[in-house]
């Protein structure tokens, strides 16, 4: 069973449509005492990382994810919570499951940065990659970036400098980019997680 963690910043209705085209068994989770009842668990998100931050910390969910010991896949904003930290705003503590920080994307590009953009596979071997290929493209909506260690790298982007496209370490691990609007691409990132053990 997948639990879908729903703390009021989350647009899930793409996500969980692809979910069910997947065949997976999830259901939404929002009260932290709930969460062990899942095998794994991901973390949508849409908006601002204070904001997120602050949802999580009302719910008990900051705690409790910090604490989780199934895998976990961050979404968009809700991969950007995983990091130590967020400078979005004010700098704001974060999940800190993955070292690293995330900044404001710069230099002379569109910002936000939308639409799609092409993956180079840092650790083509790990298990969320399986099936994805060098170039495939994948869908971005986003201002801010992490900043992380190479080894916590799966997949980058160009977009004027260098984006996390994808990060993971250990059980932990999560997509800037949205798996559920990104095609075959991020059906097969999804089903990679649903399939294999991290």
């Amino acid at each position: 069973m997948i639990g879908v963690v729903d703390y009021g910043l989350g647009n899930l209705f793409s996500l969980e449509n692809a979910l069910r085209f997947l065949g997976a068994d999830f259901r939404r989770v929002s009260r932290p005492e709930d969460l062990s009842c899942f095998d794994k668990l991901i973390l949508p998100g849409v908006g601002a990382f204070p904001r997120a931050v602050a949802a999580l910390r009302e719910t008990g969910m900051f705690d409790a994810l910090k604490r989780a010991e199934q895998p976990l896949f961050g979404i968009c904003l809700g991969f950007q919570l995983l990091f130590t930290s967020g400078e979005e705003f004010s700098l704001t503590e974060g999940l800190d499951l993955i070292p690293g920080r995330v900044v404001r994307l710069e230099g002379p590009v569109k910002i936000p940065h939308i639409g799609w953009n092409s993956l180079h596979l840092c650790r083509p071997e790990h298990p969320l990659l399986e099936g994805v290929r060098e170039g495939d493209f994948v869908y971005y909506v986003h201002s801010y970036r992490a900043v992380t260690a190479p080894e916590f790298e799966l997949a980058v982007s160009d977009y004027g400098q260098t984006v996390c496209g994808l990060a993971g370490k250990g059980r932990v691990s999560g997509s800037q980019f949205h798996p559920e609007k990104s095609g075959d691409v991020g059906l097969t990132l999804l089903k990679n997680f649903l399939e294999k053990r991290f």
